[in-house]
């Protein structure tokens, strides 16, 4: 289907590919993994046609056809939606184009006729006349409404905006599809949809995700972009992480035979198989783990943040209650009303809604950072806190360098202290020495996580914690707030995060909340919470 043949790509003297050679096959969905800068983005320009490589060849099987997610939110604007959709299929779209120029000319002639009527016939073997209706459908599904479908893409909000590409990117059925970051700035329901649509997928997907639970429900093969090569894993993103972890072990354990890392290997597998055949995962199609040759595994280069949330002291029984808290937009329509919740001690709350504007202002509420809230928000006198905010520029003005920036927030002023809690985050020598006023988004996030190691809260607050992660620091993150024995209040996009760590769910809407104990796994099928979702958006 899609073959690469000894491609390599340098910048420099920087080497990101070396003679990379694969070939990716119908039906099977690849998940491309890899450390931030090793090119996972650049790899899927590379077979798109957008970036030439410096040697080798991309091959795609004689008509069969390539679709990309866009990346520019932008490049649409001034076409209306449903067109928008249509264009995805850019054959399909041209034949109409020139269909209808042809019958809308004054002087149609013979050959205009014979024209039309060839481009008729390849109209109806693109299935042309059921286009408008299929592009609607995948709007409806992804939750754009019919009346939004004739309005200009440029009306739309950003989370509008992106399903509005992803349906561009899925219609007409192509043969190669290739998305990057699809997830970004899609709400959990719309998420779903879009894992189970690609879990039946029939063709082949290349995908780049940050959202290992969306890569484990999608993907049935990884490619791991490491050592400047680029290979192919039968299995899931949760299987290659395991595996590589245990291979790393096996590795630095010396003294244990071939003979029973192999064993250890292989029994590893045949848990990790039954356990996949009980869940949703489109692996579970495949069955391809039982062909896994376990002398493919090998550990990652890659380094995991060391991250450790410790208690200064236990809190009490009183931690937070809130009362008729609600907050209104300046344009006079509320983002979330009357919200009514007691926390309790063991509490791990993910809250979620379909505004993500309401929850990043709802956090802001809680750490006593939001004007024109409403409602009272009463603190035990036994909390300590520490925040991870959603926007945290504020933190990353003066221009100092990452020690004095962390010391600033410690009682212990201690550089080998400091540097201690700098190093887990994975800032060691000259690197502590980087001016904060430099930092990229996701060092910034790794600082903000030293500092909430270092503050030992009992209530933590993350609002969109993985925001600007790699993978390796968000499965560091997941385990560190897995470990923590406070309370934690959080908000994520991150569906792995959601599953593993919240205990309780409180959904808010501009017309009231939902409030469950129950895991988000439970809380997404219940049929009492979709019923009640449709009151608190009416």
């Amino acid at each position: 289907m899609l073959t690469v043949s000894n491609i390599s790509l340098r910048f420099g003297k920087r080497v990101l590919f070396e003679d990379v050679n694969l070939k990716f096959t119908r039906g099977n969905c690849y998940g491309i993994i890899g450390a931030n800068g090793a090119g996972k983005s650049t790899f899927l320009k590379i077979l798109s046609g957008e970036i030439e490589p410096n040697t080798g060849s991309i091959d795609l099987e004689p008509g069969k056809r390539m679709t990309v997610l866009k990346q520019n939110h932008f490049e649409f604007d001034e076409f209306p939606v449903l067109e928008t959709v249509m264009r995805g299929h850019q054959v399909l779209w041209n034949i109409m184009q020139e269909k209808d120029a042809l019958y809308a000319k004054e002087d149609f002639s013979e050959e205009d006729g014979i024209r039309a009527s060839e481009l008729e016939g390849e109209f109806a073997e693109m299935d042309g006349w059921n286009a408008e209706s299929d592009a609607a459908t995948l709007l409806s599904n992804l939750g754009i409404t019919e009346d939004t479908h004739y309005r200009l893409v440029k009306e739309l909000n950003g989370n509008q905006k992106v399903r509005v590409l992803i349906a561009q990117a899925l219609f007409g059925n192509p043969d190669v599809l290739l998305m990057d970051e699809p997830t970004n700035d899609l709400d959990v329901e719309t998420i779903r949809w879009l894992e189970d649509f690609l879990a039946e997928f029939e063709n082949t997907v290349l995908v780049v995700s940050h959202d290992r639970h969306f890569l484990d429900n999608v993907c049935t093969h990884v490619c791991d972009i490491d050592y400047s090569r680029i290979k192919i894993f039968s299995g899931s993103y949760t299987f290659w992480y395991q595996s590589s972890q245990l291979a790393l072990r096996q590795r630095s354990d010396q003294n244990k035979k071939a003979e029973e890392k192999k064993k250890e290997l292989q029994d590893f597998i045949a848990r990790f198989s039954a356990n996949v055949a009980k869940s949703r995962q489109a692996t579970a199609r495949k069955k391809m783990l039982d062909k896994l040759d376990i002398e493919e595994i090998q550990p990652s280069t890659r380094k995991y943040p060391g991250i450790f949330f410790k208690q200064n002291r236990e809190v009490g029984d009183q931690i937070l209650s809130v009362e008729n808290l609600s907050f209104k937009a300046e344009n006079g329509q509320f983002l979330y009303k009357d919200l009514n919740f007691t926390v309790h001690k063991g509490d791990k709350i993910a809250f979620i809604s379909r505004n993500t504007l309401a929850l990043n202002t709802l956090f802001k509420s809680l750490w006593g950072d939001a004007k024109n809230a409403t409602g009272e928000l009463n603190w035990g006198v036994t909390v300590t806190m520490s925040y991870l905010p959603n926007e945290n520029s504020e933190y990353f003005t003066e221009k100092i360098n990452l020690v004095d920036w962390l010391r600033q927030y410690s009682v212990e002023k201690d550089e080998t202290y400091i540097r201690g809690f700098l190093g887990r985050m994975l800032f060691s020598g000259e690197e502590t020495q980087k001016m904060c006023t430099v930092l990229s988004g996701g060092e910034k996030v790794r600082c903000m996580l030293s500092k909430m190691m270092l503050e030992c809260p009992n209530v933590a607050l993350f609002d969109e914690p993985t925001n600007h992660l790699d993978l390796e620091s968000i499965q560091a993150l997941n385990n560190g707030m897995k470990d923590f024995a406070g309370v934690i209040l959080f908000h994520s996009h991150d569906q792995e995060v959601m599953s593993s760590i919240a205990n309780r769910i409180i959904e808010i809407g501009p017309n009231g909340m939902i409030d469950k104990y129950m895991n988000y796994e439970e809380y997404a099928e219940d049929a009492s919470v979709k019923a009640r979702r449709l009151e608190i958006y009416a």
